[in-house]
C-alpha cells in the first residue's frame, strides 16, 4: 500500500526523522491558511498522487508570497497531473501539501528496502539527489551506492562509508547514524516494503531534512496496523484492482489487450512473459490462488470481461488444490453477464480436468482449446493481430 507524502511525512516523524513543518489542504484557501500558520516567507506547495517525477510535471511550486500560493493550489487542485509514472491518463489532484522551504546546501538521495538478493534490508544512496536520480540511475551507475543492514544495524565504519559516498562532512557522522537507524526502526516497525527519501537535504544549519519521502506498506502485514490501512486512499488505485482486493484476488492491471487468469504467480509471469514473446501484450496479472470458489472464480472473469482494452482472455490453469470444474462454471457464469465477446484461449491441466472440459462444452461457449502454454499465448495472440 502506498501513501501519500504528507501521510509518510506524518508516520516518520514520529521516528524522530527530520521533516519540514507542513500540513494538507483540498482548497486554495486553506492553502493560503496553511502557509500563513507556518514561519518564513517561503513556501512549497505540492500535489499529492502516488506517483514520482511530481516536480518536473509542474506539481511542485516554490511560492514566495501567499497570493502565489493561493495561485499554485488552485493551479494544481482538480488537474490532472501526468508525469513519467502515471501514464498517458495521469492521476486527478485532489489534495496538496503546504511546507516550509528550506535552504538547500547539499541534497543526495537515500532510500531502504527489501534486499531479495542479500536476504536482507539494504540502504540504497547516491550523491545525486532530485529529479533526475533515474537518470543517475541507468547512466552512471558508479553514483549509487547499495549497502546491506546487517541484524544489528549499520557499523560506524559503515557509516563512515555512507558520509564519503555522499560527500558529507565528517562532523556530522552521529547525526547520519542517527537518521540511519531510526529509518531502519520506522521500517520494522511499519512492516513497510520501501522508505524513501529523495532529496535528503543539507541545510545551511548543517542538519538534515527529508525534503520528500514515499513510504510503501507491505499489504501482508496491514493485519497488524489497523491505524493504517484507514490511509489508504482507494482514489488513486485502479478500480479493477480495488474490486479485485475486496474478494482476496491477486489482480494489477497492466497496458495490454489480452486478459489473463492464471493460478500460481509463477505461472503467472510465466504466461505474461509468454505473451509478449507472440507480439502481444497482457492486459492484467490475475493469480487466484489455490483456495478459490466458483464466486470468486466468477468475480476474477468479470474483472478480466470489464476491461475496456480487453480483445481476448487466456485462461492457464493447471489444476492441483484448484479445481479445474470451479474455474469451468465461473467462466460460464461470468459470460452470462457480459453481452459482448471477446476470443477466450482455454488451457485446463489437473484437478477435475475432464470436468471442466465437458462442463465448457454443455455449454455451448465458443472457446479456443489450448494443450500447452505455448499453444495458449499462440492463440491468444493472433486473436489480437499479434505477430504469432
Amino acid at each position: 500500500m502506498n501513501l501519500h507524502e504528507y501521510q509518510a511525512k506524518s508516520l516518520l516523524k514520529t521516528f524522530a526523522l527530520p521533516v519540514p513543518i507542513g500540513a494538507v489542504a483540498i482548497s486554495a484557501a486553506e492553502a493560503v491558511d496553511v502557509a500563513k500558520k507556518l514561519a518564513g516567507t517561503c513556501w512549497v506547495v505540492k500535489a499529492q498522487i502516488h506517483a514520482g517525477g511530481r516536480g518536473k510535471a509542474g506539481g511542485v511550486t516554490i511560492c514566495k508570497t501567499l497570493d502565489e500560493v493561493h495561485a499554485a493550489a488552485e493551479a494544481m487542485l482538480g488537474s490532472v497531473l501526468v508525469t513519467e509514472q502515471t501514464g498517458a491518463a495521469g492521476k486527478l489532484v485532489q489534495r496538496i501539501y503546504v511546507e516550509q522551504a528550506s535552504t538547500i546546501v547539499q541534497e543526495c538521495y537515500l532510500s531502504l528496502l527489501v534486499d531479495r538478493d542479500h536476504e536482507c534490508l539494504s540502504f540504497v544512496m547516491s550523491p545525486d539527489g532530485g529529479m533526475d536520480i533515474e537518470t543517475v540511475a541507468s547512466t552512471s551507475p558508479e553514483r549509487i551506492l547499495t549497502l546491506p543492514v546487517g541484524d544489528d544495524g549499520l557499523r560506524d565504519v559503515e557509516i563512515a562509508q555512507v558520509a564519503q559516498f555522499l560527500t558529507l562532512p565528517l562532523t556530522i557522522q552521529d547525526e547520519l547514524k542517527g537518521l540511519l537507524a531510526a529509518m531502519v526502526r520506522a521500517f520494522w516497525a511499519l512492516d513497510a516494503s520501501l522508505i524513501e527519501i529523495n532529496p535528503l537535504v543539507l541545510t545551511e544549519d548543517n542538519d538534515f531534512c527529508l525534503l520528500d519521502a514515499k513510504v510503501s506498506l507491505d499489504d501482508n502485514g496491514l493485519y497488524r496496523h489497523g491505524d493504517l490501512q484507514a490511509l489508504r486512499d482507494l482514489n488513486e488505485e485502479d478500480p479493477l484492482e480495488v474490486k479485485a482486493s475486496a474478494f482476496g484476488l491477486n489482480y494489477i492491471a497492466l497496458e495490454g489487450d489480452i486478459g489473463c487468469m492464471v493460478n500460481g504467480a509463477g505461472l503467472a509471469m510465466a504466461t505474461m512473459d509468454m505473451i509478449q514473446m507472440k507480439g502481444a501484450k497482457p492486459a492484467n496479472f490475475l493469480d487466484v490462488g489455490g483456495g478459490v470458489t466458483e464466486d470468486t472464480v466468477t468475480e476474477g472473469f468479470h474483472l478480466l470481461f470489464s476491461n475496456p482494452h480487453l480483445k481476448a482472455v487466456l485462461v492457464n490453469i493447471f489444476g492441483g488444490i484448484v479445481r479445474c470444474d470451479i474455474i469451468a462454471n465461473g467462466l460460464i457464469r461470468a459470460s452470462a453477464m457480459h453481452a459482448e465477446r471477446v476470443p477466450v484461449v482455454l488451457r485446463l491441466v489437473g484437478t477435475h480436468e475432464q470436468a471442466g472440459r465437458e462442463i465448457i462444452e454443455a455449454s455451448g461457449l465458443d472457446v479456443r482449446w489450448a494443450n500447452n502454454l505455448d499453444e495458449a499465448a499462440t492463440l491468444a495472440a493472433a486473436a489480437v493481430g499479434g505477430n504469432a
